[in-house]
């Protein structure tokens, strides 16, 4: 069994490599105004596979971990509000709650969740970056059409 520092460290480790992956992709998509198309092509399609795989691997987390966090993966397909009412609720259920185990469970089912929150964060993030790069090269047809229209 983990100790609450063990999960704070592991949490806050994984959130600094959701920022530093964030940072990264701000970065690269910045860049690629300036890069050449076939340059642009190949980190596209490179995003797009790191986001497919992170996408295969936070779906084969969540199947492993369904039970756990099964009332959580249900509300994905609530609104964020109603999510984060669900999550608050939670929260206030836990203060009322004095029995030692039960305290334990909502401890690891929070931990879980958060993980499992940051992975997803994480995916986000790489779709994001493949979507600006996809958005980056659709300009680029456009601005070329646009150029060959006048030209003509």
């Amino acid at each position: 069994m983990s100790t609450a520092k063990e999960e704070t460290m592991s949490l806050s480790e994984e959130l600094s490599r959701l920022s530093v992956r964030a940072k990264e992709a701000e970065d690269r998509v910045a860049a690629a105004k300036t890069e050449a198309r076939e340059k642009l092509e190949q980190a596209r399609s490179s995003a797009r596979i790191d986001a497919q795989q992170t996408a295969e691997q936070l779906q084969a987390k969540s199947s492993a971990a369904a039970d756990k966090v099964k009332s959580y993966g249900e509300g994905l397909g609530q609104s964020w509000k109603e999510q984060l009412a669900n999550v608050r609720q939670r929260a206030e259920e836990r203060k009322v709650r004095h029995e030692a185990h039960k305290a334990e469970d909502d401890a690891k089912l929070a931990e879980d969740y958060a993980a499992w929150s940051i992975d997803f964060a994480y995916s986000a993030i790489l779709e994001a970056e493949y979507a600006s790069l996809d958005a980056v090269l659709a300009r680029m047809d456009a601005d070329a059409a646009a150029q060959s229209v006048v030209t003509t």
